[in-house]
């Protein structure tokens, strides 16, 4: 391919849902034509929580809650790729605690990714203000190119 934009390393963040398997699809077929490394991440959200009418007060979850979340996200992640997807090399998977953005920026970071391949839910209006955009976050924060992959089915 080309030297202007060497691409080695695909991540492909997940969070389980039927956009983000159209964009893991794509990254897969991506790494396949790159011959580049692809990884899967999936970043669980710090959990706490509250003991008392004082949201100020809380508490952490029982560390086997942590643990089993953590397993079971890993044993998600290594049934993502459909053996019928074009993956040449081995997929490397990843499950972070935190902030998504965070944790996907701070992957790539560490990880020498040079392209990230995301899913966009297709909020508008007042949801996308409530909840924000992590694609659009990782967007502008990301070390790297960041390619979005719309769904395009309606509903």
């Amino acid at each position: 391919m080309s030297d202007f934009l060497p691409i080695r390393a695909i991540l492909a963040p997940t969070d389980f849902s039927h956009h983000a398997e159209r964009a893991v699809r794509f990254a897969c077929e991506l790494a396949g034509k790159f011959e580049a490394d692809l990884h899967l991440l999936h970043v669980l959200p710090d959990t706490i929580a509250p003991v008392g009418p004082d949201p100020s007060l809380v508490t952490a979850l029982p560390a086997e809650y942590y643990q089993g979340a953590e397993q079971d996200a890993i044993d998600a992640l290594s049934k993502v790729v459909a053996a019928s997807w074009n993956s040449p090399k081995p997929v490397k998977t990843a499950v972070l605690w935190g902030d998504a953005v965070d944790g996907i920026t701070s992957y790539a970071k560490e990880h020498g990714i040079d392209m990230i391949v995301v899913a966009t839910h297709g909020r508008t209006g007042l949801s996308h203000v409530l909840l924000g955009s992590v694609a659009e976050r990782i967007v502008r924060e990301a070390p790297c190119p960041v390619l979005t992959i719309r769904n395009l089915e309606k509903g």
